[in-house]
């Protein structure tokens, strides 16, 4: 989705428009439980598991935050060796859009262009905390998003 509104920032006839005003980190945790006793052995590459959650909230007309979680677990034969968890959020102006390219637009375009942000907050948290930075890799956001709608559309069914 790009940006066609015109000069009175009211978007073209028949076209969306998406905006992200301002990134920040909303919340940033790292924790490393086993210290300083993990650094003393010889640790082995630890089984890294990543969640990822993103939420979208209406903050005004048109203007919404668009949180991106992101929570990493690192173990070693059952011990946590770190784990880092990071809220990441953009806040962003959609005009113009149908209800559904609005939703697909917060839920996944916004937290496509805030990924890479995100992830190179958490690389320099693990970093920081004396282990290598973990690299995330790229997300499919709409296959999350896929997801999403699968998990509410069963929800319903059973309800």
């Amino acid at each position: 989705m790009t940006d066609t509104s015109n000069s009175e920032g009211a978007a073209a006839p028949g076209t969306a428009s998406l905006g992200i005003a301002q990134q920040y980190v909303k919340d940033l945790s790292f924790e490393s439980p086993s210290s300083p006793k993990i650094f003393m052995s010889q640790m082995k590459q630890p089984n890294v598991n990543a969640n990822f959650n993103v939420e979208a909230n209406e903050v005004g007309e048109d203007i919404h935050e668009v949180v991106l979680s992101i929570e990493i677990n690192a173990e070693n034969d059952g011990e946590t060796v770190f784990v880092a968890e990071l809220a990441y959020a953009g806040i962003c102006q959609v005009k113009g859009a149908t209800p559904e390219i609005m939703k697909q637009a917060l839920m996944i375009e916004v937290p496509r262009q805030l990924f890479p942000f995100a992830r190179a907050v958490i690389a320099d948290a693990i970093r920081d905390g004396g282990f290598p930075p973990l690299l995330l890799s790229p997300i499919d956001f709409n296959k999350l998003y896929q997801e999403h709608l699968k998990a509410s559309v069963a929800e319903t069914d059973i309800a």
